[in-house]
């Protein structure tokens, strides 16, 4: 499966981001050493979101922008759909995305096989460092897979995907280094609150 849409188009809105720090030298002796500043990082207000087909739900910090996306494929055309929101003043962004595989690739398929080769185009295409991986399964027991690595520039990347519904299901949270463990435990939670909701 081709990812590479995807993938680029996350690199260009999450993975750009530089930070200079300048050093200010004074030929005044110091008076008093003053305790550095901790930037404070801003929680917004997390509130769940259901998918436009009721197949999913999440919390998200806020409403995500949704966009969709045609990709060519060897098994023909897969639609593919994006839901992302980078909250301010924050280093993070935190994204839902799935597609839909023809009925006869997802009977031929073994899930783990589909996931496995979605995570291989992840790190190939970013040109990441695998940090973990594990298996899981959805609350509703869909088989499922976790991966975290960090790309060149020190973002880190938290990836649950799961296949469900003729669907992969990824769900994603891309943050600094900086930020990174202060916002360790609202990435968990995040991704603990995604639901796949089966449909009568």
């Amino acid at each position: 499966m081709n990812s590479k849409i995807l993938l680029s188009f996350i690199a260009a809105a999450f993975l750009s981001s530089g930070y200079a720090v300048a050093e200010v030298r004074s030929s005044k002796p110091k008076v008093a050493e003053k305790k550095p500043i901790i930037p404070t990082v801003i929680q917004p207000k997390w509130r769940t979101f259901t998918s436009p087909d009721g197949h999913f739900t999440v919390l998200m910090p806020g409403m995500p922008k949704r966009k969709t996306q045609i990709q060519k494929t060897h098994m023909g055309k897969i639609k593919l759909e994006i839901f992302l929101i980078q909250p301010p003043q924050q280093e993070a962004a935190y994204i839902v995305t799935y597609n839909e595989f023809p009925d006869s690739y997802v009977k031929m398929t073994n899930p783990q096989t589909i996931m496995d080769q979605a995570q291989y185009v992840e790190l190939t295409t970013t040109k990441s460092r695998l940090l973990n991986q594990r298996n899981i399964r959805s609350s509703n027991f869909h088989p499922g897979k976790e991966i975290e690595y960090v790309n060149a520039i020190g973002k880190i990347t938290k990836t649950r995907m799961f296949v469900a519904h003729g669907r992969l299901y990824k769900v994603m949270a891309i943050v600094s280094k900086k930020q990174h463990d202060t916002l360790n435990k609202t990435i968990t939670g995040y991704l603990n609150s995604f639901k796949l909701v089966v449909k009568p």
